[in-house]
């Protein structure tokens, strides 16, 4: 009897165990959060749960067997399904004391996850949708809303009940979304006081202005630097601490939002998060790279591994390591600043102490930060602590704005002392200038004497060569008129004498009384008379033009069909030669624009411009074909054009082109690629100036071994 008793205990203890142990919590009023006036209860410890969505467990009077010990903040994605759906009954059983007595007490709501609220088997709040009212599942987003007032009696034991729903994180699919942000659970219900709604107010307010204050700081500060370095942009200091600010300007802004926004969804929420903590890491890699060329120092294979460690670990450690990685990255980011503050210690000059005391500041307010913490914890705000923030924030980038002041400052002095320098030596230099002036003075004064003699013999012998120019193309020209006498006078010649054996055939048809015969021969002697006279009038504009081209330039302009003077020049250019060597042979090519009409220029002058390039176009095709042979085509066209109201004269042949190292000489005075005593070197140069006169433009296309281009451009007026 006494075995089997033993063993009935034994049994009931065991089942008790078995249960989990509904023990009831007791809140105390002197629990409340000194600043928020706010009890975050899902944090505390007397939290049963059970899996599943049995509304029935909402129920005060339910039975407890079966569910564990479980803490909210405990759910993790081990208790996902394979949907990755968590779903689950926690509850509570908890007790308000005396100090409760006559004081409202409400509910505030937390973040993500999906929760109905139950309090004593009553339904008192959502957030989200849980799917139970047949509505589909949606995830609670942060809303700030009044807390939900509840009748709670103190000294009464009171049965809270949770039903939650959360989801796999699309970010990272071994966390549930409220997991991710490691926080979420612990003030995913928080029991609120009757003051709680205005604190909060307070503290937004508070928490508004000075977030307000540190973006605007850091991006004034940000668009200082970039208006710097675009007027200096050697300086890869101020480049690299434009980035640092900016992005740290940029990465306060998102903070800002995910703190001040009063809702927002998760995938915004995660998004910004992780854009915040992308650009702090940036911030941070590139304000070391801007100590480095500030202490001027090189940036090392190893140091730019750590700079991507600390620039992408940022950014991923409150994702993938709830934040365990943010005390690791900060210890990693002072330790660096402090490597190169101390490896350069001996050598800090001027304004790189700013930077010195800009991170020991940091340091400071951040010690004191974390001390405050601990001290307060879990308090927030602890007194003062936007003040350590503060310089926690802003010690770096001011003490960057003054390193930049100082050291432009330290610029400008060097730039001063150099100066004066500069000042000093060219003093000096000015009392040796002036005793070598003088000896210069003396040495000029004797050879302007030289130079001048020396000018008046080279002038001298200019005005012989210009002559012997202007002589050499008179003949050219000349042969060339000749030639084209001769033409008209053979046929007044012969026309004569067929005239006056015509006369003797008349006499003797008069003779013969053959009066038709002789008005036959009247005819043919009349008709032979107009040719003499047309041949005759041929010589006479002959010999005109030959007197006109003779007489010295009068400069008066005059219109001129250009490409009747063009077509004139090149024949006479031709027969000219040809009058001179008889084995010399050349294709003439024209190509004449029939739109230019007549132009006002100065005929003589530029028609010797245009006779001396046709010269020079024929003497480049007869030499090459003496060295090419039978296989060489000499040919030398003469073209005009019209075109954006100017006039084109082209003189173009195949010869051999001009080299390219004598292009730039030839229309120099005196200088000549032909043979000694066949060229004089003033052709181009004068036909240059000539053009010049007229207000146009000589130029020259040429490639060796294929030929030149020589065009005269002039306005068409």
């Amino acid at each position: 009897m006494k075995r089997k008793l033993f063993f009935s205990i034994l049994f009931l203890s065991l089942l008790g165990f078995c249960r989990a142990q509904d023990s009831t919590v007791v809140l105390s009023a002197s629990m409340f959060d000194k600043y928020f006036q706010v009890i975050p209860i899902t944090a505390k410890d007397g939290w049963i749960f059970k899996e599943g969505n049995d509304t029935s467990w909402a129920r005060k009077d339910i039975s407890t067997t079966g569910w564990k010990k479980f803490n909210p903040t405990q759910l993790t994605i081990k208790n996902a399904d394979k949907n990755g759906r968590a779903e689950g009954w926690f509850r509570i059983r908890f007790r308000l004391d005396n100090s409760f007595q006559n004081m409202p007490v409400g509910i505030q709501m937390g973040r993500w996850a999906a929760t109905d609220v139950y309090l004593d088997g009553r339904h008192i709040v959502s957030s989200g949708n849980t799917g139970l009212n047949g509505k589909p599942y949606k995830e609670n987003s942060i809303n700030i809303e009044p807390p939900t007032v509840v009748d709670l009696v103190p000294g009464v034991d009171h049965v809270l009940a949770l039903h939650i729903v959360d989801r796999r994180s699309p970010l990272k699919s071994s966390m549930l979304k409220t997991e991710l942000h490691y926080k979420s659970f612990g003030n995913l219900l928080e029991l609120t006081g009757p003051e709680s709604q205005v604190k909060d107010i307070n503290h937004y307010k508070r928490f508004t202005f000075y977030w307000t204050l540190w973006v605007s700081v850091c991006s004034v500060l940000a668009i200082v630097f970039w208006l710097l370095y675009f007027q200096n942009r050697s300086a890869k200091n101020l480049l690299f601490v434009s980035i640092a600010i900016t992005s740290f300007s940029i990465a306060m802004f998102m903070d800002a939002i995910l703190n001040i926004k009063t809702e927002i969804t998760f995938i915004s929420w995660a998004g910004l998060f992780y854009i915040k903590n992308l650009f702090y890491g940036l911030s941070q890699a590139t304000g070391i790279i801007f100590l480095v060329y500030a202490f001027r120092r090189k940036v090392s294979v190893t140091l730019k591994l750590l700079l991507i460690i600390v620039a992408v670990s940022g950014a991923i450690s409150d994702f993938y390591f709830k934040g365990a990685l943010q005390l690791p990255l900060g210890i990693l980011f002072l330790s660096i600043c402090f490597y190169f503050i101390i490896s350069s210690w001996k050598n800090l000059r001027g304004a790189q102490w700013a930077l010195v005391v800009g991170i020991l500041s940091t340091c400071i307010w951040n010690v004191l930060l974390a001390y405050n913490s601990m001290i307060y914890r879990p308090a927030f705000p602890f007194p003062f602590v936007y003040l350590y923030l503060t310089g926690t924030f802003l010690s770096f980038p001011l003490s960057q704005m003054v390193y930049v002041v100082m050291r432009f400052k330290e610029i400008l002095t060097d730039v001063r002392k150099n100066a004066n320098q500069v000042i000093q030596l060219t003093e000096e230099k000015k009392d040796h200038a002036l005793k070598q002036q003088k000896i210069l003075e003396e040495e000029v004064a004797k050879q302007t004497i030289e130079l001048r003699t020396a000018f008046e013999n080279l002038k001298s012998t200019q005005s012989q060569l210009i002559q012997s120019e202007k002589m050499a193309s008179l003949g050219e020209l000349t042969a060339g008129i000749a030639h084209e006498i001769q033409n008209p006078l053979n046929f007044v010649n012969n026309f004569s004498d067929v005239n006056t054996e015509l006369i003797d055939e008349a006499n003797a048809e008069v003779d013969k009384g053959n009066i038709d015969g002789v008005k036959t021969i009247l005819n043919v002697i009349k008709d032979n008379s107009e040719k003499i006279i047309h041949h005759g009038k041929r010589a006479d504009a002959i010999v005109k033009g030959m007197l006109q081209h003779s007489r010295t330039s009068s400069g008066q302009k005059e219109p001129t069909d250009i490409n009747a003077l063009a077509d004139e020049y090149l024949r006479l250019a031709y027969h000219g030669l040809r009058a001179k060597d008889k084995s010399f042979n050349a294709t003439m090519k024209t190509d004449f624009d029939s739109s230019i009409g007549k132009i006002n220029i100065t005929p003589q002058d530029i028609g010797r411009v245009v006779l001396n390039l046709i010269n020079n176009a024929f003497y480049a095709v007869d030499e090459k074909k003496k060295q090419t042979g039978d296989g060489y085509e000499p040919t030398v066209t003469v073209a005009t054009i019209k075109q954006m109201g100017k006039v084109e004269i082209k003189v173009k042949d195949n010869g051999n082109g001009i080299p390219q190292k004598v292009l730039d000489k030839i229309f120099q005075p005196f200088f000549t690629t032909k043979p000694t005593g066949q060229g004089t070197g003033l052709g181009l140069s004068l036909s240059y100036d000539i053009v010049k006169a007229h207000g146009g433009e000589l130029k020259v296309e040429t490639k060796e071994g294929e030929g030149s281009e020589f065009i005269i451009q002039i306005l068409a007026t």
